[in-house]
């Protein structure tokens, strides 16, 4: 028995140290299946959207002389899938553009219908843009937003759809077992309100419920492959896209495409969890050259020896240019690993200004006056100030900066997984005539109604960022009787639209103009993606800080008394700003009565945020009982009736004995350059409209590697390398592009040269790429 009892215990304890490692086991890989067990499939894209860097309006200041002519840097289309395995599944796209299109909406949807059947749809699609105000205009299908840009421009409309399409298809090729996480986190310094006075209008008792005139939450996603780990990130946060000015001609993402290209470049550089402080260059960019291209340790001398071998040769026909742009960001990665895609994404940016240090009086340095923002009763000379003032490209790089810095470290923190249903609703809503159904101060409801699209005499002020001309000024509620008379030539508005505009003073009755077509839209989508505790509401305009409370709000209210699934503190609402089309400004209805820019601007009339929430809720209301919506009135196609005034490229020429691509202005001989200065070199060119160079470069520096290896170093993708093109005359065949390259303090020292591609149109209408070399110079 004592045997038996020595060996039953030393039995057990074996058992028992078994048990207890599969219990430990167990659990250990029960608290997986909660952090990172992969819940969805997911995929992730991006393509360029360049668009045409030459003769065309850039969208968003509707400025008539604000005409591209180069690039600061490349626009994306950034696009993920959430699915569930069996089951549905969402994607949103965003844009480095000022906003969505209607119309680019309705080809892409097409394009999806033919290659993939009802998989991807005007339901479960998502086109959303960052509004950046540098990018080529003349893709919207509404008159009064392609005026400036002489009408409908073919090559801005088809490089958006184009790139959207192909974006979308790398995301879904790119399917796999994943999760996604999501992250919030508040920062301070990356926008101010620019109509602080109309928010004051807001009742005072709802203004005490929050801290900050403008929102300060940066809700961030965060995607994980079973296998490779993490391969991105969305977030949405508020601010406009106007740290490039209205005098800026070069193509730009504006503060968000920075911060999107800082965030790419420092993950495939350094990846998850990397120090911040010791990973970066100067003026925290990523250090990504520096990485690509080995230190030399060569003497100066001989380097300079080395240089002087290399003059720049005569311009040359190019086969191929795509292959040599590629390997830039290319070398980084593996190949068969995706690319990592990171897209900081616009939110109800209406109010809100990136130019932070304030609004100011160019004549005299005085802050503007505070209700109008003007200077002595002028609107043109109160403008807002960026961080980087009076340099707009610092400024865009800072409030870049400060955005990808709280992206970081929300990505490197995120910790809460979405879980449940993938979900979404959509509908067309009639915004010209529809009733809502408002409650009464001391109990019942009214019906109101909305109004045909109108613009108020402060929509021609413009704003701090971007102001008009003549002699508008924001908070005007009366009008004035010369511009009265000059609106009457194109439409008298009738009784009832003043009353049901009232107090605004219509200046454009968009919404009832229709020749040659519609100016205005008055059929706009609204829609809800859901993906787990997390709302996406799809909004097509600018919702102001306080509008975009009040329908996030509305929309979290439905959802966690509803059933959702999840606790109030737990759903998660954003707003995606100018998605799927465009309809300028929705502002609350006391920010409308004090008629400021975005108040003249809310097409709708003084009940337009109200239609918005009533909607909204009944979406939300849907998805919780699992309802159909009805889809609503479709939107025209007006592709047919576009109109385009826009010259087209005739040819392109070249001074006698001059190739395209000879270098008109070289580096010194024997130049030699110190990290923090500007290279640059000025080269006989043509035309950027004749190829968009598309997924290429306009320009790129290289570096030698051994005695005759040259290596992609930067392109036009790069910050710190801009692409400058100029013509004598606007008629003039001759060109020239001036590449500008501001070293890096992360450069490494060696040998490099300037190169710039292209494309020549000749008299019979011939395509031709070529290419042209500087000198090479030593940087040390």
């Amino acid at each position: 028995m004592e045997f038996l009892s020595r060996f039953n215990l030393s039995f057990q304890r074996p058992c028992a140290i078994i048990w207890l490692w599969m219990a430990l086991v167990l659990l250990l890989w029960n608290s997986r299946q909660v952090v990172s067990d992969s819940n969805y499939l997911i995929g992730l894209g991006s393509y360029d959207i360049t668009g045409p860097a030459a003769d065309v309006n850039m969208m968003g200041y509707a400025n008539t002389e604000q005409i591209a002519s180069g690039v600061h840097f490349r626009l994306r289309a950034r696009t993920f899938i959430a699915a569930e395995p069996e089951g549905n599944r969402v994607v949103f796209v965003n844009l480095d553009a000022c906003m969505a299109s209607q119309l680019v909406t309705i080809k892409v949807i097409e394009r999806l219908k033919a290659r993939y059947g009802d998989l991807y749809t005007v339901n479960n699609v998502a086109i959303s843009g960052i509004h950046s105000h540098a990018g080529p205009g003349g893709y919207l299908q509404y008159v009064v937003y392609i005026v400036t840009s002489l009408g409908f421009v073919r090559q801005s409309f088809d490089v958006l759809v184009d790139g959207i399409e192909k974006s979308i298809i790398e995301a879904h090729e790119n399917l796999r077992p994943g999760s996604v996480f999501v992250n919030k986190g508040e920062l301070l310094d990356a926008g101010v309100s620019r109509s602080p006075s109309a928010y004051l209008n807001n009742p005072a008792a709802e203004r005490a419920k929050y801290k900050y005139d403008t929102d300060k939450e940066m809700t961030l996603l965060k995607f994980l492959d079973e296998e490779w780990g993490p391969v991105g990130s969305f977030n949405w946060f508020a601010t406009h896209g106007t740290s490039m000015s209205r005098t800026n001609s070069l193509i730009s993402g504006d503060n968000k495409g920075a911060a999107a290209r800082f965030m790419e470049d420092w993950f495939e550089q350094n990846g998850l969890e990397s120090s911040y402080s010791s990973r970066f260059g100067a003026n925290g960019i990523p250090q990504r050259v520096a990485n690509l291209i080995p230190d030399l340790h060569t003497n100066h001398h001989e380097l300079l020896e080395l240089a002087a071998s290399f003059q720049s040769p005569p311009g040359r026909p190019a086969g191929s240019i795509l292959s040599v742009a590629r390997r830039v960001r290319g070398a980084l990665r593996q190949a068969n690993k995706p690319g990592f895609v990171s897209a900081f994404c616009q939110s109800n940016c209406g109010d809100v200004s990136p130019n932070v240090l304030g609004a100011f009086c160019i004549d005299t340095g005085l802050p503007c006056d505070f209700n109008h923002s003007t200077c002595g009763g002028k609107n043109e000379l109160c403008y807002g100030r960026g961080p980087g003032y009076p340099d707009e490209f610092e400024s865009t790089r800072i409030i870049g900066e400060r955005q990808f810095r709280k992206a970081v470290e929300l990505f490197n923190k995120a910790s809460e997984q979405l879980t449940g249903k993938i979900d979404y609703r959509h509908t067309y809503i009639d915004f010209s005539q529809l009733e809502v159904t408002l409650p009464k101060q001391g109990g019942g409801s009214e019906v109101v109604k909305t109004c045909p699209a109108a613009m108020g005499f402060a929509f021609a002020a413009g704003t701090t960022d971007g102001p008009g001309a003549f002699d508008f000024k924001q908070g005007d509620d009366k009008g004035n009787p010369f511009w009265k008379l000059v609106r009457n030539v194109l439409k008298t508005p009738d009784k009832e639209q003043v009353d049901c505009q009232y107090p605004k003073p219509i200046l454009l009755d968009t919404g009832e103009m229709k020749q040659p077509y519609d100016w205005a839209p008055s059929i706009l989508p609204i829609q809800i993606l859901r993906i787990g505790q997390l709302a996406i509401l799809s909004v097509p305009g600018e919702f102001t800080t306080m509008a975009g409370r009040r329908l996030r709000d509305a929309v979290k209210s439905v959802f966690t008394s509803g059933g959702h699934g999840h606790s109030g503190s737990n759903v998660h609402v954003v707003i995606a700003g100018l998605t799927n089309t465009y309809s300028q400004y929705v502002t609350t209805f006391e920010e409308y009565e004090v008629q400021r820019y975005e108040g003249a601007s809310t097409l709708y009339g003084p009940h337009t945020l109200s239609a918005y929430i009533q909607e909204f809720k009944k979406l939300a209301s849907a998805i919780i009982s699992g309802q159909a919506v009805e889809g609503g009135p479709q939107p025209p196609d007006l592709l047919d009736k576009q109109i385009s005034l826009l010259t087209p490229v005739v040819m392109d020429a070249t001074p006698h004995g001059v190739n395209f691509g000879d270098v008109d202005s070289d580096v010194a001989k024997n130049s030699t350059f110190k990290k923090g200065d500007l290279v640059s070199v000025t080269f006989w060119s043509a035309c950027p409209r004749n190829d968009l160079l598309t997924e290429g470069t306009f320009a790129l520096v290289e570096i030698l590697r051994g005695k005759d290896t040259w290596v992609p170093a930067y392109d036009d993708d790069d910050f710190c390398l801009r692409f400058k093109w100029s013509r004598p005359s606007r008629l003039s065949a001759r060109s020239r592009a001036t590449l500008e390259w501001r070293i890096p303090e992360s450069t490494p020292p060696g040998v490099y040269r300037i190169r710039h591609f292209g494309a020549s149109k000749s008299i019979l209408g011939s395509i031709r790429q070529f290419a042209g070399s500087s000198s090479a110079f030593v940087v040390v």
